[in-house]
């Protein structure tokens, strides 16, 4: 009987391990998204390894459920402008309502858009992108966190793994580099002067060698094509769009047309949770039914969250 039980208690203590979902490691974490912090840091001026701290610290290293579950990795809150996804979790109060993102690209880009788009944090981004002390104790001073120490916290993580080598990191190929877009132009409208609208409101960057820009809120493709002065059918065929729809927060669009593979620094895309196809394709500057047709898929497949999907060379056939 004991001999049995033994065997049931082994037994139980293997599947239960297996059953275990992986759980990333800080290490793991930053080496997975360093790259975003630093496309980051160059398109809003934010230290990659601000953003790398926080999202570490915030993100349980992409373990806890905002994470895991709504693609979350910096823990902010729905507010009254946000009119995406949104998932429901308990944090100061009861039941809280966070943004949700379709996957952590969007989350990372999200967390530029709301330091950059809030006049609280206005004052950090006169500061020096290597003073990550002064951005770590500025946030906190903003209101970022309602942890006492939170300041210290991010300053820890940074030395401990020096991800202050981040903020002057110099990649060799880069999603994003800036471009500088050019400045409105004062027009007369009802006797008044005012700023017209123009690229300047969406900084113009380089996406796999390609212009491209970030989606803000309020943007439709009729005031998109006409700022930026497109054909209608350019921001659809660029980006493998269907006409008629329309463009989401903090989605990537290209200006001119994509490549058929890309570069051979990006050899292959691990999917994640959330990953489809279309987003790869735009993470990467592809177009799509090359990309489909590089993997053996066909119009409408979606690839299984851990799936490598190849970026430059065709998919191996199955032996």
């Amino acid at each position: 009987m004991i001999k049995y039980t033994i065997l049931f208690i082994s037994l139980f203590s293997f599947f239960q391990v297996f059953a275990l979902p992986k759980l990333f490691t800080r290490e793991e974490y930053i080496q997975k998204y360093y790259q975003l912090a630093i496309s980051e840091m160059i398109r809003s001026g934010i230290p990659a390894s601000i953003t790398l701290a926080q999202g570490c610290w915030e993100s349980q290293n992409g373990n806890s459920i905002l994470a895991t579950d709504g693609n979350n990795h910096f823990g902010i809150k729905c507010k009254s402008d946000w009119t995406g996804k949104t998932i429901y979790h308990d944090d100061d109060a009861r039941h809280e309502c966070f943004r949700k993102y379709e996957h952590a690209e969007a989350s990372y880009i999200d967390h530029s858009n709301f330091l950059m788009g809030s006049t609280r944090y206005s004052f950090l981004f006169q500061l020096d992108r290597k003073d990550y002390t002064g951005w770590a104790y500025g946030l906190k001073k903003a209101g970022y966190a309602t942890d006492p120490i939170y300041a210290e916290r991010l300053i820890k993580i940074i030395e401990e793994f020096k991800l202050y080598t981040y903020d002057a990191y110099g990649d060799n190929s880069p999603i994003a580099s800036v471009v500088k877009a050019p400045s409105p132009k004062a027009v007369k409208l009802h006797n008044h002067t005012v700023q017209a609208k123009s690229m300047a409101i969406h900084k113009i960057e380089h996406r796999n060698g390609l212009r491209s820009f970030v989606v803000v809120a309020g943007d439709t493709y009729q005031s998109l094509t006409k700022e930026l002065k497109l054909k209608d059918w350019e921001l659809y065929t660029y980006n493998d769009l269907d006409k008629g729809a329309q463009p989401k927060v903090n989605e990537i669009l290209y200006l001119e047309p994509k490549y058929k593979r890309a570069n051979r620094e990006h050899q292959q895309h691990l999917v994640e949770k959330g990953d489809q196809m279309h987003y790869i394709a735009q993470r990467y500057g592809l177009r799509l039914k090359p990309l489909l047709k590089r993997n053996r898929m066909k119009s409408g497949d979606e690839p299984a969250e851990g799936q490598i999907i190849y970026l430059h060379h065709k998919r191996p056939r199955r032996g």
